[in-house]
């Protein structure tokens, strides 16, 4: 597997394109304007399908920009181009390098494909500026299942890691799918010989455990949150560090039940690569507003995640250690993870 790594030249680059020193300290007095505006359409680029989280957040941030009018009246176009494991909406922000009427979705999942190989890109090409949610990692099954608890997960797939269908999406080796098999690993199951089953998008995970296609679903809080609330589907247990708030706070975390693993997602906005300070300071201006609107906060509590916001600099900075922290998660996993 190729190690990756993020250079401190190509670090001060990324710095140096926001007007930002080393620690983050602006240089000079252009740092403390931000000059650009949108000046046409923007379109939203979003590498999933709908009915998932990535997209549900996606349009979340677009209605809550446009209803607080934060883009000079400007119209926001969704655009999901599923397929590749992202990469063909990574390749539209490619093609418009340096244009921020283009906007793309950060997330976990891109940084775990890029370590895994699932997703042929880099994504230190491009330029987080904002992470807006913190996602917790569900397993579930359907209320009629005859797995009570998350015990009875663990017992059952250490005495036949192959006799469970488990649905992850988009694809192995991405954050959902890691998200589950760090914790089962943990518990000692053997998670490479484990029955792994990859849907398009988190929606379709939840209907083929609805139609008793699959056994588990590993999803975030907005797929599954409304399904437990409809009474078809349970909680075994989350992934999160701590336990949640909301239509979370009955469900334990695996170290809870005596697993030491948890997993966190971070979801938030990506901007082409060689975009201007101005249209980085632009974004994370306005993507701010959006974290601390009510609206929002409201529409990612009730689905179970945590409303956050961080900038470009702490954006950059995850970036950098995820890839790191992604490549001991994987290696320790074995062929797990594939």
């Amino acid at each position: 597997m190729t190690q990756h790594r993020i250079d401190r030249r190509h670090s001060l680059g990324l710095l140096a394109a926001a007007g930002l020193g080393a620690a983050g300290i602006p240089l000079g007095s252009r740092a403390q304007s931000a000059n650009w505006q949108p000046s046409e359409r923007i379109t939203y680029n979003i590498g999933l399908p709908p009915g998932g989280s990535v997209d549900l957040y996606a349009r979340g941030i677009k209605a809550t920009l446009e209803s607080l009018n934060l883009v000079g009246g400007q119209v926001i176009l969704p655009d999901n181009k599923p397929g590749a494991a992202g990469l063909l909406s990574l390749r539209v922000l490619q093609s418009h390098a340096g244009d921020a009427h283009h906007l793309g979705t950060f997330h976990t999942g891109s940084i775990a494909g890029q370590v895994t190989g699932v997703l042929k890109a880099d994504m230190r090409d491009f330029v987080p500026v904002a992470m807006m949610v913190e996602e917790t990692t569900l397993v579930a099954v359907a209320a009629g299942s005859p797995l009570k608890t998350a015990a009875d997960l663990v017992a059952q797939l250490k005495a036949d890691p192959a006799s469970l269908k488990i649905a992850v999406a988009p694809l192995r080796g991405l954050n959902i799918h890691l998200a589950i098999a760090k914790p089962l690993k943990a518990a000692g199951v053997d998670v490479s010989r484990m029955t792994v089953v990859p849907f398009r998008s988190s929606g379709e995970s939840m209907t083929a455990l609805l139609g008793g296609h699959v056994d588990v679903v590993s999803a975030t809080g907005p797929t599954v949150v409304p399904q437990v609330e409809a009474g078809k589907v349970r909680i075994l247990a989350s992934a999160a560090a701590m336990r949640g708030a909301g239509p979370l706070s009955a469900v334990p975390t695996w170290r809870e039940l005596g697993v030491p693993a948890d997993y966190v997602s971070y979801n938030g906005v990506l901007l082409p690569p060689g975009v201007s300070a101005d249209q980085i300071r632009f974004w994370e201006g306005v993507l701010r507003k959006v974290a601390e609107a009510p609206a929002w906060k409201s529409l990612v509590e009730k689905s179970g995640n945590k409303p956050i916001f961080k900038g470009f600099i702490e954006s950059h900075r995850y970036l950098r250690s995820e890839l790191d922290e992604t490549q001991g998660l994987v290696a320790s996993l074995g062929s797990g993870a594939r």
